[in-house]
């Protein structure tokens, strides 16, 4: 369980406070709305309304105690930048701030952010991806070049072993799980057999992923 800050309550900074009630976290949410922060109160351990561009108001939350501090601000830039620089100039262990587009990143990077999530950015690229392939039940991207993509057996592939296709070799990539039914097994041998209507959780690069699957 982790101690985290949250400022910034809008559909981002909700959803946010909302999965991190589910993970158990203990969470302060901060807001100049009073709206906002009286709507959060039940997924949060605690909520203040302030400006987070006052250093005494920020001053006051205790920085230093707090393991992550997120800025989800999204209308204001100016705000969110100046917030991300106190929170960093205060003593803040991880600064997590968002942005919307690279021109923001760089700001916020040079000026205290210890990393950058773009929220609509990556909702698109995962959005394209999804429902651009009918194959493509599910999509994460590791980073730049590396994803997991989870998708159905192909048919070529049924009754086969692992070791049989041998898709490490052939694709240069890995078999990380099968579900079925809603159950993940990630205890895959080269002698498991895929069945069908089992789904496979495989890791690898893009252009791996993308010629292997034809996406």
């Amino acid at each position: 369980m982790k101690s985290i800050l949250l400022i910034g309550l809008g559909r981002f900074g909700k959803h946010i406070a909302m999965q991190l009630n589910q993970l158990g976290h203990q969470v302060m949410a901060v807001d100049l709305v009073e709206e906002r922060v009286d709507a959060i109160l039940p997924f949060v351990t605690t909520a203040q309304i302030g400006d987070s561009t006052n250093a005494d108001f920020l001053e006051s939350l205790g920085i230093r105690n707090f393991d992550v501090c997120f800025v989800a601000i999204g209308k204001n830039f100016q705000s969110s930048l100046e917030t991300t620089s106190l929170l960093k100039e205060l003593g803040a262990r991880l600064v997590v701030s968002r942005a919307s587009r690279g021109v923001q990143a760089k700001f916020l990077l040079r000026n205290g952010a210890d990393e950058v999530v773009y929220p609509e950015k990556q909702l698109a690229r995962w959005t394209a991806i999804r429902y651009s392939a009918d194959h493509i039940l599910d999509y994460i991207e590791l980073d730049g070049d590396h994803a997991v993509f989870e998708v159905p057996i192909p048919a070529d592939w049924v009754g086969k072993s692992v070791g049989k296709i041998d898709i490490r070799k052939k694709y240069s990539i890995n078999i990380m799980g099968i579900k079925k039914n809603g159950r993940l097994e990630l205890s895959i041998t080269p002698d498991t057999v895929l069945t069908e209507g089992e789904t496979m959780l495989v890791l690898g690069r893009y252009k791996d992923l993308q010629k292997c699957f034809h996406i």
